[in-house]
């Protein structure tokens, strides 16, 4: 909370804490009828005490609100908005059940209310509040649990759902059935984090959606940075510091999805699971993880797999310009690589190993890999 919210919330409570005090200098002079400069003296005095007593409360109600403020922050997060959407209708469903018990147990109370005053009739008038009020919790409290665990959202984001509704506007239909979220959100592994290419890529603008930072990605992060292994020690870091980057970055909307998945221990699955439940995209260079992602149905992009697409296409009788490093598994081959990693065996290159010379593309070999062009000098 800024400097001006906090002094105009200053205001309000000493203005608010005023006015009771006034309040109260009124009752004072309707119970002892005072004279006209003693009560002018006790309302100033009430209205006086009371705002210093606003005023010294002030900050201690500012850090009550921000510290509310975050806690339903952060217990909203751990829920996905289809969860919300049917926890909300659910509350409002428990409310309606609870009016409809209300009065009959109101008329269960009536007749205490004619029978004057004795115990029964205090006894009513304490107890039939009470009464309304844990009805009224209680009715809320099940509509929500209810319509969470019962799987209302999944309803919500089925596709049925959206052809049986034809009257609702289709950016309803589509915020409802989380149509438009399966762009928007992009699940980041930890391995693409180390990776850090995610970050350029997301500078450049081309990936579009809310990024999504699980909690139990960031915890195996943190447990990688504190390993005794120095080289895990070093990628635990260089993910941490990619994830730094990306939140400073005003271009780059990332969120962290607080929810975590006790009861399954593997972070792959986990992240599956995630994607299914916010119906996100997983971003990853893990194979194995893309292979079990595709099996559950839930759409992967793989970072490897955009890089090979963005190699530039070798077509067989091009000609280049490569340099001979080293040589090949079979007989006379030598190895060249382009500037991109790409693998060149050149047939007979052996001998002109540490030389640059004129080859001639043969083949292409496209691999899970990556892309190896055979060549022959020209």
């Amino acid at each position: 909370m800024n400097r001006f919210i906090k002094i105009i919330f200053t205001i309000i409570m000493v203005t608010l804490s005023a006015l009771i005090g006034y309040l109260i200098s009124l009752g004072f002079n309707h119970y002892f009828q005072f004279e006209a400069y003693t009560f002018i003296f006790i309302i100033a005095g009430c209205v006086l005490l009371f705002g210093i007593i606003g005023f010294w409360i002030s900050p201690y109600l500012i850090r009550f609100f921000n510290y509310s403020v975050e806690f339903v922050r952060n217990y909203i997060q751990k829920y996905t908005p289809q969860e919300l959407i049917a926890g909300a209708i659910g509350l409002i469903l428990g409310l309606i059940v609870n009016s409809l018990l209300l009065r009959p147990l109101y008329l269960l109370f009536l007749p205490f209310s004619f029978i004057g005053d004795n115990l029964l009739f205090t006894i009513s008038n304490f107890i039939h509040p009470l009464v309304v009020i844990f009805m009224t919790a209680f009715f809320a409290y099940l509509g929500i649990i209810i319509s969470i665990n019962v799987g209302l959202h999944n309803v919500l984001s089925s596709d049925k759902f959206k052809k049986d509704i034809p009257g609702m506007d289709s950016g309803i239909k589509d915020f409802l059935t989380d149509e438009i979220n399966s762009e928007r959100f992009k699940i980041l592994d930890t391995s693409v984090i180390i990776d850090g290419r995610i970050l350029d890529i997301c500078r450049t603008g081309f990936l579009t959606g809310v990024i999504i930072i699980s909690r139990f990605v960031l915890q195996e992060l943190q447990h990688i940075a504190d390993s005794s292994d120095s080289l895990k020690r070093n990628r635990g870091r260089r993910g941490l510091d990619v994830l730094n980057k990306m939140r400073k970055d005003p271009n780059i909307p990332i969120h962290i999805y607080e929810k975590d998945y006790q009861n399954i221990q593997e972070v792959d699955a986990k992240l599956i699971r995630l994607a299914k439940d916010i119906n996100g995209k997983i971003i990853t260079n893990d194979y194995n993880l893309n292979k079990v992602a595709e099996l559950h149905g839930v759409l992967v992009l793989n970072i490897n797999e955009l890089a090979n697409a963005l190699k530039p296409v070798v077509l067989p009788g091009e000609e280049m310009s490569v340099h001979i490093i080293k040589d090949g598994k079979e007989f006379g081959q030598g190895v060249a690589y382009l500037d991109d990693g790409t693998m060149i065996v050149v047939e007979g290159g052996k001998k002109f190993i540490g030389s640059t010379l004129q080859v001639l593309v043969t083949s292409v070999l496209q691999t899970v890999a990556g892309k190896m062009i055979f060549a022959k000098p020209k």
